[in-house]
């Protein structure tokens, strides 16, 4: 078996929008919708492109992908490189192709001077976490992420200030 990592092209839409919708099987959620999956796509591969994409293939065949952007550390002044997703399709893992990417997306984020990176894992997902945790990441306690839905941010966006 050739494992060949690389950056996403174009022609690759099909192929990662395929590997979404299986990680939204294992994740036991909707995949995006028609129009949801088109913005992916524009966000991904348009001139403008906001989001960072590595396809994993097997003898060709699209295995696996990694979605991540940039934030910003003030206090570090330096970019941090946020994971968005990482998925390996089922019958590929325990092959080493996740740490494989994982390492790509590491010396990534050393080769553009990031000050860390980061990402968040569901709480079930053991074998993320162990591997996370095997790799010397460190699990934060001290923060709380927080989130405002489409719903949230219509109501929200209506309101006056007090």
């Amino acid at each position: 078996m050739t494992i060949a990592i690389r950056k996403a092209r174009s022609r690759d839409a099909g192929a990662f929008l395929l590997l979404v919708r299986a990680l939204a099987k294992f994740e036991k959620l909707e995949p995006p919708s028609p129009s949801a999956a088109r913005r992916l796509i524009r966000d991904t591969f348009s001139k403008e492109k906001k989001l960072n994409l590595l396809l994993a293939f097997s003898d060709g065949k699209p295995i696996a992908y990694a979605l991540y952007f940039f934030t910003y550390s003030s206090f570090l002044a330096r970019p941090t490189l946020y994971l968005e997703d990482i998925f390996v399709l089922q019958e590929f893992r325990r092959k080493k192709i996740g740490k494989r990417i994982f390492l790509t997306l590491v010396r990534e984020a050393k080769r553009l001077g990031c000050g860390r990176m980061e990402w968040a894992v569901l709480a079930w997902n053991k074998n993320a976490i162990k591997f996370y945790e095997s790799v010397g990441a460190k699990r934060l306690n001290e923060w709380h992420y927080y989130r405002l839905d489409q719903r949230a941010l219509k109501s929200l966006s209506q309101r006056q200030v007090d």
